[in-house]
């Protein structure tokens, strides 16, 4: 697997994208001024991408349940065992109920007592549809804005939500740490914030869609060429189960698909019809995932969690990119790495 290492020129990108906003005079002390002024905001109050909106009936065409502890499964209700699930992170799908009782195959039924529920995430990216007049970026957490870097909020103030996204209109560093200008005397914290930050094209990415997946901002953005056309947040792999760096192909693909592994471990985990799957290295995919609704932070055994809107997204955008007439594997190229150093 051919590997991709330009770590050199992100300073150089990081510059470029936010070439155009006006940075505060980090040296200031007292009486500063900081930011761009309201009717520099009102001129472009909201991000211009195309939001993309959660579909109920996609996200709602499985019924997902956790299964809460070790489970035998029976061939009919109140019938005979023939198999069983052990303890850990399972989820699976019901298609039927009878009597307590819940089908998850065909002839697999388990009692309906030992499963739990599931919250599929709402959430869903963004359409680059124009070059962008400013940097955006996703709140990561329901925060309420400071009026000036560097200062606690002040009481009564509104909240911005988790996963909004927003502008980046200014930026200073106070005491080591970056803040952004989000708003008119909106001010938020670097750690609270997921950027959209697009990456040069490598003359080693060869084909004309490609995926770039930055593991410090937590962010994936898909290019035509060497225009992005869509973005947004993901969850790569924790620490322990890292997601590797370097540039990939995607070389397999499921609408639908079980992921299960650490058989016999503390960290177990089995996941019926994971869905809008594609892996690129090894068993490390890009996939829709409706497990959980952590997106922005690391989550996953190495994978790359998106919410099933943007999987499905991904997904059907990337078709054409396969060529099903030859005897290829190669799909589109997915280029891993981390603008920043993740703590």
């Amino acid at each position: 697997m051919r590997r991709l290492f330009i770590r050199s020129i992100f300073s150089i990108i990081l510059l470029l994208t936010f070439a155009h906003v006006v940075f505060a005079d980090d040296s200031c002390q007292t009486n500063c001024t900081y930011g761009l002024s309201e009717a520099e905001i009102n001129a472009y109050p909201s991000p211009a991408v195309e939001q993309i909106y959660p579909d109920d009936q996609l996200l709602g065409d499985r019924l997902y349940r956790r299964v809460n502890e070790a489970v035998q499964i029976f061939d009919t209700p109140n019938g005979n065992v023939t198999g069983g699930l052990d303890a850990g992170f399972n989820y699976v799908t019901v298609q039927g109920s009878q009597d307590g009782w819940a089908q998850i195959n065909p002839d697999q039924w388990v009692l309906a007592d030992k499963l739990g529920g599931a919250t599929v995430s709402r959430f869903a990216g963004v359409k680059i549809t124009e070059e962008l007049p400013y940097p955006v970026a996703w709140i990561l957490v329901n925060v309420v804005p400071s009026h000036t870097p560097g200062t606690e909020p002040t009481d009564g103030d509104l909240a911005i939500l988790r996963y909004t996204l927003v502008n980046i209109y200014d930026s200073v560093e106070i005491e080591g740490w970056r803040w952004y200008q989000v708003g008119v005397d909106q001010w938020v914290h670097q750690t609270k914030i997921a950027k959209y930050l697009p990456v040069e094209r490598s003359a080693e990415v060869d084909t004309h869609k490609w995926v770039s997946v930055d593991l410090y901002e937590q962010v994936v953005i898909a290019y035509e060429g060497t225009t992005p056309v869509f973005a947004t947040l993901i969850s790569s792999g924790l620490k322990d189960w890292p997601t590797n760096e370097g540039l990939f192909h995607v070389y397999v693909r499921y609408p639908r698909t079980i992921m299960s592994g650490a058989e016999g471990q503390a960290d177990f985990y089995f996941l019926e019809e994971v869905p809008w799957t594609m892996y690129f290295d090894d068993d490390i995919g890009l996939h829709g995932t409706y497990w959980h609704d952590g997106f922005g932070y690391r989550h996953s055994h190495g994978c790359v969690n998106l919410s099933i809107m943007d999987a499905y997204w991904l997904y059907n955008w990337a078709s054409d990119e396969f060529d099903f007439t030859v005897d290829s594997d190669l799909g589109p190229a997915v280029y891993v790495y981390s603008s920043g150093v993740y703590q």
